[in-house]
């Protein structure tokens, strides 16, 4: 079994998710910023593609997760700009 573009994809979505945490732990990000909720939507969505290939429920589970809540904060951000 070799690196596969799916491996490619999951890895790219960790990478995002990582990101954004250190850009919010070095103060470069604030959390109610729409950037920090879309990089973690895109981060954990690219992961759970990743899972397609190697399912894992547990991973699967905190992934679908991180996708609501991250979606809790584009929406929330979405309203209070209108």
């Amino acid at each position: 079994m070799g690196y596969t573009f799916s491996d490619f994809v999951g890895n790219f979505g960790v990478f995002l998710i990582i990101f954004s945490y250190l850009l919010l732990q070095l103060d470069k990000l604030s959390s109610s910023n729409l950037v920090y909720s879309i990089m973690n939507f895109f981060g954990a969505s690219f992961v759970i593609y990743s899972l397609i290939d190697n399912f894992n429920l547990s991973a699967i589970i905190i992934e679908i997760f991180w996708v609501a809540i991250s979606l809790i904060g584009i929406i929330k951000y979405i309203v209070i700009k209108n």
